[in-house]
């Protein structure tokens, strides 16, 4: 069973990252890479602090430190302990896929930490705006989607890579959300 759904994964994951074309490549290339989100995190900082006023935002800021240490710290947990290499370091299909970027990476990908800091960031922000800003969830997501395909599309990740991450990273970002405004209430904010 295992060894299906991980051939499944192969398969998927050759299918969608040979879509690729070099006229799109650095489109995917900015997207995947961090600094890129440096705007976005600026403008959810702005908002955070126009509609949660200056002491919330500090404890947002805390939380949101706190939220990306967990899920990063959880993803290299996973890619030691699980171990799967990342496709291009897998030798059954690495000169079949397409390496985007000039460096693959660590040797191990399960799971995706861009999926599941973008994820974490949507989510949380999502919870935390939603009330000031209706459709910012729906933003922040389809952003964070972005950013997790940009990893097959880039060559580095596979398919259940990016959705374990993904996964993970809406979990903690509610859960995260929700200890926020925890903390808003137990410290009278």
């Amino acid at each position: 069973m295992i060894d299906t759904l991980v051939q499944w994964d192969k398969e998927l994951f050759l299918f969608l990252n040979g879509l690729g074309t070099e006229t799109w490549d650095g489109f995917w290339l900015f997207i995947t890479n961090k600094l890129s989100s440096i705007p976005l995190y600026a403008l959810l900082l702005f908002f955070t602090y126009r509609f949660l006023g200056l002491k919330r935002t500090l404890i947002v800021l805390v939380f949101v430190g706190l939220l990306i240490t967990a899920t990063d710290q959880l993803a290299n947990f996973f890619k030691y302990g699980v171990a799967r290499l990342r496709p291009c370091h897998d030798e059954e299909i690495n000169m079949l896929a397409r390496l985007v970027k000039k460096s693959c990476g660590g040797k191990f990908g399960y799971f995706s930490a861009h999926a599941s800091n973008s994820m974490a960031l949507a989510s949380f922000f999502a919870v935390m705006l939603r009330p000031s800003i209706k459709r910012i969830g729906l933003f922040l997501f389809v952003w964070a989607s972005l950013v997790a395909y940009s990893r097959i599309y880039i060559g580095v990740h596979f398919p259940l890579d990016v959705i374990t991450g993904s996964f993970i990273g809406i979990l903690f970002g509610w859960l995260f959300a929700k200890l926020s405004i925890f903390a808003f209430q137990k410290l009278g904010t």
